[in-house]
């Protein structure tokens, strides 16, 4: 893809950002970290699911260490701006949205193509709520519902004015973890995770920021350190059809934690399963939300025509655009769109966005005929009045296009996720390849395979890594017990 050695300078900028809006922590407590030190679990990975798993094994009573490589907390979560998926939450009710818990599951099977493990997928739809609510008590901003694609429903919970919502998650996880004292430590690496003669968890081999090896002494480890999207020998060695595909992911996001996993006998499943990103900016690699399209903004080819659903599935929407002329596509939406959604803002920022005075003006500067993308603009406002899309049968169309400022983003696919991992079980324990559970050892988030099956919807992995981070963490201190 054009935009792929773009995509390393986007994560060097995102990290940054990060870095100087507080979205890292302090250094090891201990100035003696390059020797052994002891604790009751260790989390290895400080995104969504490491926090959230750390921050309940501390409320059990137990003592926790959380190693993390990069220079900052976060990872993949950070970059989330969806929304996170669940069903019957207190929002929704104040908004008359009528959703359930089995509907959630359905649509979550039916994406995934029912490759899913559904006793996994069962916990992920009926807890979801309470991971939300969990989320808003500790003081995170979801009161806005959204509907992301391959949802029946609105569900999708962001920031008022839907605001990024990975960033909101990440700092009120953060707060919380400072707040409570957990032991957070930047530029370490997990190394080795280390076990008995009898095959126990006995702790971690680590380096910290200044490249010296220590052992952590511990009696639990909880792997929390996402997919491999950003490896792309991985990537390939798993599905060769993805070779020269951008990523939309943090470099941290390389397969540790699954290799590590991998050396104690734990099973792997799916691993050719991964996920592409359909809109993702051919210029910078910036990932475009979902949301965008979710509120109203369409997918046009380069003869300025609609040529897909633009909320079918990420893998539906990615295929479809490949088979376009160059390969690409723009994602057209107007003044309407842009008011609706407050992440709109900071592509504009971006100088990503080509803007128009009107649609017409708009076709020129992106060298399509303004007539044709004029009656592309009306059929749909067209379809939006009737509510019935005569084309693409899309079925949610929020708004429609009116006469204002017009603009367009080109975007094109790029690796996004990873659907396979590690394999564990509904207690978050992973199970190795005789099918017995590890014991003392977890996973949580995109690091596991089973919950997203074949495809991922949107705003399911923060669903995903806030449920099952918050049983490994509970659970991992039941076992230290």
């Amino acid at each position: 893809m054009k935009f792929k050695k773009l995509v390393s300078i986007v994560s060097i900028i995102m990290l940054a950002i990060g870095t100087l809006t507080g979205c890292g922590t302090s250094k090891p407590k201990t100035s003696e970290n390059n020797i052994s030190t002891k604790t009751d679990i260790v989390v290895i990975g400080a995104g969504g699911a490491g926090l959230s798993a750390a921050v309940e094994a501390k409320n059990a009573g137990a003592n926790v260490i959380v190693l993390e490589k990069m220079p900052m907390v976060g990872g993949n979560t950070l970059r989330a701006t969806g929304g996170i998926n669940a069903a019957g939450t207190k929002f929704q009710k104040e908004k008359n949205i009528k959703d359930s818990v089995d509907k959630f599951y359905e649509d979550t099977m039916k994406g995934g193509y029912y490759k899913n493990d559904p006793e996994l997928v069962k916990v992920l739809t009926s807890e979801a709520a309470g991971a939300v609510e969990w989320l808003s008590n500790l003081g995170a901003d979801l009161t806005d519902v959204g509907r992301l694609a391959g949802a029946s429903n609105d569900r999708a919970h962001r920031p008022a004015g839907g605001g990024e919502v990975g960033s909101e998650i990440v700092k009120t996880l953060k707060k919380t973890a400072e707040d409570k004292k957990i032991d957070i430590r930047l530029n370490n690496k997990a190394l080795e995770i280390l076990t008995d003669d009898k095959e126990n968890i006995k702790g971690v081999k680590a380096s910290n920021e200044e490249g010296k090896e220590y052992t952590i002494d511990a009696k639990s480890v909880i792997i929390t350190t996402g997919g491999f999207a950003a490896n792309e020998e991985k990537v390939v060695k798993y599905n060769p059809s993805l070779k020269g595909f951008g990523t939309t992911n943090q470099p941290g996001a390389t397969g540790d934690g699954i290799d590590m996993a991998e050396k104690l006998g734990a099973d792997l499943i799916q691993m050719d399963q991964i996920q592409t990103h359909p809109t993702v900016d051919t210029k910078t690699g910036m990932m475009i939300t979902e949301a965008v399209r979710g509120n109203g903004a369409i997918l046009v080819n380069h003869d300025g025509k609609r040529f897909i659903n633009e909320l079918a599935t990420r893998d539906v929407v990615s295929k479809a655009t490949l088979d376009e002329k160059g390969k690409t596509a723009y994602l057209l939406f107007d003044d309407n769109v842009r008011k609706s959604l407050k992440d709109i803002e900071s592509y504009i920022n971006m100088d990503i966005v080509v803007q128009g005075d009107s649609v017409e003006d708009l076709a020129k500067k992106i060298n399509i005929k303004p007539d044709i993308l004029k009656k592309t603009v009306n059929d749909y406002n067209e379809f939006v009045k009737n509510k019935k899309d005569a084309e693409f049968n899309r079925e949610d169309m929020p708004r429609s296009f009116g006469n204002s400022k017009y603009y367009a983003i080109e975007v094109a696919p790029a690796v996004h996720y990873t659907m396979g991992g590690i394999k564990i079980n509904k207690n978050a324990e992973v199970i190795d390849k005789s099918g017995k559970v590890i014991n003392g050892l977890y996973a949580a988030g995109e690091v596991t395979g089973g919950v997203q099956g074949g495809n991922r919807l949107g705003g399911n992995s923060l669903a995903d890594i806030i449920v099952f981070g918050r049983i490994a963490g509970k659970n991992a201190a039941n076992f230290v017990k």
